[in-house]
């Protein structure tokens, strides 16, 4: 519920699964309103990008591809509208389905993942309480760029 992704609109749209010891509730959600709530975090530096590619993947391999028609529904039932989500993981989003090729684009973007949080990590430890929830893709965009351009 401290996440990005949560929205209490997500009961409407998940189903019952089990509940354990009378304590804890689990719900499921198809691939679409899955790929929704990655979309809304969108975290560079965890597997939010990654695991949408994997689940894009999964439904085409499951014969049931996830079209841009059934993302945008989705979001827009969680979240209200396709535009809360960045100009910039919309890009990425809709290049990936018109694109294909899961299997390649998720080793990639994994790759990066790895390295977007190894960069993180290493500046964390140099400049703790500097990074929060507002400011991490500035910092990684500028901790990209300077490995890149090292001068």
């Amino acid at each position: 519920m401290r996440t990005t992704s949560y929205t209490p609109k997500i009961i409407q749209y998940s189903k019952y699964y089990h509940t354990y010891s009378n304590v804890i509730t689990f719900r499921t959600v198809t691939g679409e309103y899955l790929v929704a709530m990655k979309l809304r975090s969108g975290r560079e530096y965890k597997f939010d990008r990654s695991d949408v590619i994997g689940i894009l993947l999964e439904q085409e391999r499951n014969g049931d591809p996830l079209s841009m028609e059934r993302i945008k529904k989705a979001v827009t039932d969680l979240y209200g509208s396709y535009d809360v989500l960045s100009d910039e993981i919309r890009s990425f989003i809709e290049q990936a389905v018109q694109d294909g090729n899961y299997a390649e684009k998720f080793k990639l973007i994994r790759q990066l993942e790895d390295e977007n949080k190894t960069l993180l990590v290493e500046y964390i430890e140099t400049k703790p309480g500097v990074v929060n929830r507002d400011n991490t893709n500035d910092i990684l965009a500028s901790l990209r760029k300077r490995k890149s351009n090292p001068e």
